[in-house]
C-alpha cells in the first residue's frame, strides 16, 4: 500500500469515528439537557483519531507510539477534567450565547453550530497525527525539530494541567465565591488552559514536521489556535466574564492570552 493511500485510509476511518462519536455524545446532551458535553468528547475524539493512526499506519513506529502516547495523555486528562467541570451542572454560557445568537437551540441549530463543527474541527486539526503515522524516521535536524516539539506539548500540557488545578482549588475555596481567578498562572494569563492547548498542538505539529511532507499541515496548529482565541474559547468566554464585577481590572492587568508578567 502507497503512502498516500495509506494516508487516506486512515484520514477516512477517523473522519468516521469521529462522526459516530459526535452523534453518540448529541444524543447524550439531547438527553440531559444541555449539549456542553460536547466538551468532554473534544479529547477523546483525538484520542480516536491517535490511535487510529498508531494502528492502520505503516511509518516510523516509534514517532507513531510517541504520538499516540503524547495525545493520549493529553486527550484523557483534558475529557476527565471537563466531565469534573460540567457534571451535575447547567449549560455553559459559551454554548447557550452561541445558540441564542444562531436563532434558538433547535436541534438542527445545535447539530450543526456545536456537533458537526466540533467533529470538522477535530479530523482536520489532528491531519499532523493521521500524517505522522505513515511517515518515516527522522534524521538529522528532523530529529531535532520533533525534540522541538515534544518540549512545547510538555509545556503546553504543564500550562493547561496546573492551569486548571489552580482554577478548580481556587474554586472549591468557599472564601473565594464571587472573586476573579488573578493568582499562580492566571495572573500571568487570563487563559492559561487555553495558551497550553495551543503549545500541545503546535508541539504535535512539529514532531510530525520533523519529516517531510508533515510540515504541510500547518493549517492544523493555525485552526486550533484561532478556536482557542476567537472562536469558540477565549472570546466566547470573555464575554460572559465580562459582566462579572472586577473582571475589567483583571483584564487591565493580566495578558489576554500569551503570557506576561501581570502588570501593578
Amino acid at each position: 500500500m502507497s503512502t498516500w493511500t495509506e494516508f487516506l485510509t486512515i484520514t477516512g476511518v477517523s473522519a468516521l469515528l469521529l462522526t459516530a462519536l459526535q452523534a453518540v455524545t448529541f444524543a447524550i446532551g439531547h438527553r440531559l439537557g444541555r449539549y456542553n458535553v460536547v466538551d468532554v468528547s473534544w479529547g477523546l475524539g483525538f484520542v480516536l483519531v491517535a490511535a487510529v493512526s498508531a494502528a492502520l499506519g505503516d511509518g516510523d513506529p516509534g514517532r507513531r507510539v510517541l504520538v499516540l502516547a503524547l495525545v493520549t495523555v493529553w486527550g484523557l486528562r483534558l475529557s476527565w477534567h471537563m466531565h469534573r467541570k460540567s457534571v451535575g451542572r447547567g449549560e455553559d454560557p459559551r454554548y447557550r450565547e452561541l445558540l441564542d445568537r444562531a436563532g434558538g437551540a433547535t436541534l438542527g441549530t445545535v447539530a450543526r453550530k456545536v456537533f458537526v463543527t466540533q467533529g470538522a474541527a477535530q479530523w482536520f486539526v489532528s491531519l499532523p497525527v493521521q500524517l505522522s503515522a505513515v511517515l518515516g524516521p527522522a534524521h538529522g535536524a528532523g530529529r531535532i525539530v520533533m525534540t522541538m516539539g515534544v518540549a512545547l506539548w510538555a509545556v503546553g500540557a504543564a500550562f493547561e494541567a496546573v492551569g486548571d488545578r489552580q482554577l478548580r482549588a481556587f474554586k472549591a475555596d468557599p472564601a473565594n465565591r464571587g472573586r476573579i481567578m488573578d493568582s499562580g498562572l492566571w495572573a500571568w494569563t487570563r487563559h492559561p488552559n487555553y495558551f497550553g492547548d495551543a503549545c500541545v498542538w503546535w508541539g504535535l505539529w512539529l514532531v510530525c514536521a520533523g519529516v517531510w511532507p508533515g510540515a504541510v499541515t500547518v493549517g492544523s496548529p493555525i485552526a486550533m489556535t484561532y478556536f482557542l482565541v476567537y472562536a469558540t474559547g477565549a472570546r466566547l468566554l470573555e464575554q460572559s466574564m465580562s459582566r462579572r464585577p472586577g473582571y475589567r481590572e483583571y483584564q487591565a492587568r493580566t495578558g489576554y492570552f500569551l503570557p506576561r508578567p501581570p502588570r501593578g
